[in-house]
């Protein structure tokens, strides 16, 4: 009898698993091919003047992120197939090799407009630190287990780890990649079984540095000016910003039409890089705009239904950190553009032109394929509650969102 349980949970899952794509969770596989095609549309329309005025040559940069897409797919598939398994091992080397290459940005490059990035701009080391810093926070947090709610072994540690590879990148004053990093490691730590009071002592800590740091420096100190001048009154606030909501303005609800925007026409400063979302929402309006913002929410609930479906601590902690990292940056980036934080340039996942940016996005989505091709309950998830609810069980955290089956299953 016990044998023919175990075979028929075994046909279960196989039945199950042949629902899926190659193993994959076909939603997410889909929400992420339609987010690459529509990004890629994107910089076909904001860059062929900025490319022609760069290079003669309307379509060089259009050419550029299409290859950069191709060279993504490598790290995506091989990302999404190899054992996870293996990043036990690789995670001290990546994060090693990660730190020694933000080292080298510095020590190799010269004036405060390149120090973000080698090989003539075309690799930018802060990029790989967000995804190096999301592989080894996992396997460190799923090692120390229990441990890391203790202050020698979990809390005093991570502010080792964060402190030095977020100060590394806040040496290129590079200051959106620095929050990014500090934010997906708070939540990933959270996630992992932090206390609350660690939790909140280390976002005071951090933002209290991120304030003084910004107070510091005459640039940050005059974004943080103008900041909050335009929270009284908007033609005060950054020129870049002004710009960006005239453009989202003139868009309306149904855009100026696919290709006819006017302010990538040197108005709005980095149309197919920063400000693409800008550009989204002049041509294909307020809907478009929300199209956007839509498929980023689908792909936050859908990566945290693989993280809690995942059976293995390592991918449930990979997937999280995956997600957060990406959704971080999406915020950053479009609250920015609208005014509600103060200015900080940085790329809008999926959208904004750059190689370093999609490649390194597309071998942290290959990782969040990997991880649900482990999910055993990647089906049942159709059911599962869309709102967070977290717990404490066995001295860690859970996040839970039990569906109506699962609930009486229990």
């Amino acid at each position: 009898m016990k044998q023919a349980g175990v075979m028929g949970h075994a046909q279960g899952r196989q039945e199950s698993g042949s629902k899926m794509l190659f193993g994959f969770d076909p939603v997410l596989v889909a929400i992420l091919g339609i987010m690459l095609v529509f990004g890629l549309i994107m910089v076909f329309s904001a860059t062929w003047d900025v490319s022609w005025r760069l290079t003669g040559d309307p379509n060089a940069l259009f050419r550029n992120q299409a290859k950069n897409l191709l060279l993504g797919l490598i790290p995506l598939i091989g990302a999404s197939l190899f054992p996870l398994k293996w990043l036990r091992k690789l995670a001290v080397p990546i994060m090693g090799a990660t730190i020694l290459v933000l080292i080298a940005v510095l020590a190799l490059t010269v004036g405060e407009e390149t120090r973000r990035a080698l090989l003539n701009g075309s690799v930018q080391p802060s990029e790989m630190a967000k995804l190096a810093i999301v592989i080894y926070l996992a396997v460190w947090m799923e090692s120390k287990g229990d441990r890391l709610r203790s202050m020698d072994y979990g809390l005093l540690p991570l502010i080792g780890i964060i402190g030095i590879v977020a100060g590394l990148v806040l040496l290129q004053i590079d200051l959106s990649a620095f929050i990014t990093i500090c934010v997906v490691a708070l939540g990933m730590f959270f996630v992992g079984g932090g206390r609350f009071w660690q939790f909140s002592a280390l976002a005071a800590g951090g933002a209290t540095f991120a304030f003084a740091i910004v107070r510091l420096t005459g640039k940050g100190w005059e974004r943080w000016t103008e900041y909050i001048n335009g929270l009284t009154d908007v033609e005060n606030a950054h020129y870049h910003v002004l710009q960006s909501l005239q453009a989202l303005y003139s868009g309306g609800i149904f855009g100026v039409g696919l290709g006819a925007s006017r302010a990538k026409f040197g108005i709005l400063p980095a149309p197919h890089t920063d400000s693409i979302f800008s550009i989204i929402g002049e041509e294909l309006g307020l809907l478009g705009a929300l199209v956007v913002i839509l498929l980023f929410i689908l792909l936050l609930r859908r990566g945290f239904r693989v993280a809690t479906g995942c059976e293995e601590r390592l991918g449930t902690l990979l997937a999280s950190g995956i997600v957060f990292w990406i959704m971080v940056e999406a915020m950053i980036n479009m609250a920015v553009l609208v005014g509600l934080i103060p200015f900080a340039g940085n790329a809008l996942p999926f959208f904004s032109y750059g190689g370093s940016s999609l490649v390194t996005t597309m071998a942290g989505c290959g990782l969040l394929l990997n991880v649900s091709r482990m999910s055993s309950a990647t089906e049942e998830a159709r059911d599962t509650i869309a709102s967070l609810g977290v717990s404490w069980r066995n001295g860690r955290r859970n996040i839970s969102r039990l569906g109506s089956r699962q609930r009486a299953r229990r």
